[in-house]
Formats: structure tokens, sequence, C-alpha cells
């Protein structure tokens, strides 16, 4: 949690997960560690109160004051300014309930989330993913790291397909797994993709698109110089430099209300002659550039053939 902070926000580090996901352990092992031990008091809000306890002589050995919220409606603005008068802390943890839906945090104008890591237990991902996607999601998509412990025992596909939901969620997060070992080195868990990445023409079925966008965003390098094909809609912008256009498929990343567009910007001579929502079927080869989008390098599509094809009704879901 080493970050520049500025002299007129309050900074809140913010800790999110359901409940048992090890919140508390991964919080109290931060405040255990040296870089943590910075100047200043610090305010540790709990919205949820687990089977784990803080170790009260470590909270006052590292000026650290305990405030326990249980109530979503009691959250808000005018509450946490009275917290930071009375407390007058540097900086701000937060332990947030699971069961609350994270878009509805109100902060006061002066505090900024700061940090945001979402733990998760992965002996029970997939029950919260089949039953609680809207919290997982409300939770998972401002989070710059993702800690998925417990995978113990959890095969290779697995662990691979729950990497591809968090990714589809939070789409800019470091994903860690763990198991009792320690951290799992994701290179080398084997995947059993729906298409042959070694073909002359990787052929992309519309079912497995989403797959193949979150595949080739993880790991552009796999798919460097290769040549794929798909289908998609046309995504044109006056913003796009000239012979350049998106496409892509439309993606349910956790409910109705969360769609999203997913593609690649693809160049292409003859862009100009396709409108947004058109319907195309793409032979691109892979390249992988800078771009600002990516703050980074990222994947890009040199297209070899674009023509008009059949509308795909669906959506893509994870």
């Amino acid at each position: 949690m080493a970050y520049e902070i500025d002299d007129d926000v309050m900074p809140l580090f913010l800790i999110n997960g359901f409940l048992e996901a090890g919140k508390t352990q991964f919080l109290d092992f931060t405040m255990r560690q040296d870089y943590f031990k910075t100047d200043g008091k610090t305010l540790l809000i709990v919205c949820e109160e687990g089977d784990t306890e803080y170790d009260a002589k470590m909270l006052k050995k590292n000026r650290t004051a305990v405030v326990f919220v249980d109530s979503m409606e009691k959250l808000t603005p005018q509450y946490l300014d009275e917290l930071e008068v009375i407390y007058r802390p540097e900086r701000v943890l937060m332990e947030w309930n699971g069961m609350w839906n994270q878009d509805d945090l109100r902060l006061p104008d002066d505090w900024v989330i700061y940090q945001q890591i979402t733990i998760i237990d992965g002996s029970t991902f997939e029950l919260y993913v089949q039953n609680m996607k809207p919290l997982l999601g409300a939770m998972l998509r401002g989070s710059e790291l993702v800690i998925m412990n417990r995978c113990d025992g959890l095969p290779d596909e697995k662990l691979t397909s729950y990497r591809r939901t968090i990714r589809a969620m939070s789409r800019e997060s470091e994903i860690v797994l763990e198991d009792k070992n320690g951290e799992i080195e994701q290179a080398t868990l084997e995947e059993d993709l729906p298409y042959d990445v070694n073909a002359d023409v990787i052929e992309i079925k519309p079912e497995a698109y989403g797959i193949w966008y979150i595949d080739c965003m993880d790991q552009p390098e796999r798919y460097k110089g290769k040549t794929v094909e798909f289908t998609a809609m046309v995504l044109k912008s006056p913003k796009f430099p000239k012979g350049q256009f998106v496409p892509g498929r439309m993606a349910m990343t956790c409910c109705e209300a969360d769609m999203t567009f997913l593609g690649f910007m693809c160049k292409w001579q003859g862009a100009e002659e396709y409108r947004t929502k058109q319907w195309v079927k793409v032979r691109a080869e892979v390249g992988v550039e800078y771009q600002k989008d990516y703050h980074g390098e990222g994947p890009v599509l040199y297209a070899r053939s674009v023509e008009p094809a059949q509308e795909i009704k669906d959506v893509v879901q994870f």
C-alpha cells in the first residue's frame, strides 16, 4: 500500500469480499508489515464481523482505531465526516460487507478510494457466481488486485474458468490464485480452449468469443502473429484514426444492467465502408501494440479480409 497521497484528500483502502473469504486475515497481515507502519493514525471501519477478530495489542501498536458499522444506511457521507473529525486519521481502511451492494457506497467529497482489493474464497466462488453475481460484480469492478485463496484441490480447468469470470468483471485488475503453498504460477495451468490456437486460421465460434476475448487480453503474446476469424458488430467513432474500427460483441459481465462492448481495435483500409452496428466477418492477424486505452501494450488486429455477415442475436455471457 505504498502510495503518493495528496494532502487534501482522505485516502480509503477498501477490502471487499463475501463472509469468511479471508478479509480480516488479509488486513491483519497487512497491518503487521513494515511498509504499513507509517506516520499518523489509521481508522479501520469494519462492516462485517466474521469468526476472526483483530488483535487489540496490534491495533494499539499501529495506532489504529476500529469502528464497527452494522447497517448500510448508517454509512453516509455525513457519518464518515463525523468519524474523520473524531479520530483524525491519516488514512482509512474499510472491511466491506459482501452482502451490501458496493455501488451504493457514497463517500464525502474529499475521500478517495486509493486502492480496492477483493478477497475470494476459491472453494465457494462458483456458488456466489451462480447466486450473487451482481454483488460480486460491484465488488470486482474497481478492484486493482483480486486474490482468490483456498484453491487447493481445484483442477486447472476450473481455475482458468474462474480467472476468466473474474477478468470479465474486472478487466484491469491483477489476479492472484493461492493454495496452502502460496501463489499458484498461472502460466503453468493447463487450459482446454474451445478452438485450436495452433491452426493456420483460428476460427472463433460465436459461443467462444468471450473466452477468446478474455484470453487474448490476458495473454496477447499467445496470439501474436496468428490469424483469427470471427463474426462481430462494427463500432465506429470520429475519434478513431482513418482506416480503423472496432469489431466486437455486446457482453453481459454480471447482469443485464452491466452490459459492455468487448472488441479490439482493427486496422483495415476499407473501414470507411462500414457503419456502427453493421455485422461483419473478420479475418485478421493479431498484433501487440501500445494503446492508450490499455495503459500499455495490448492486442490489435490487422485485418486481412472484412465482409458483411449475419447478425448474432445472442449476447456474450460469462
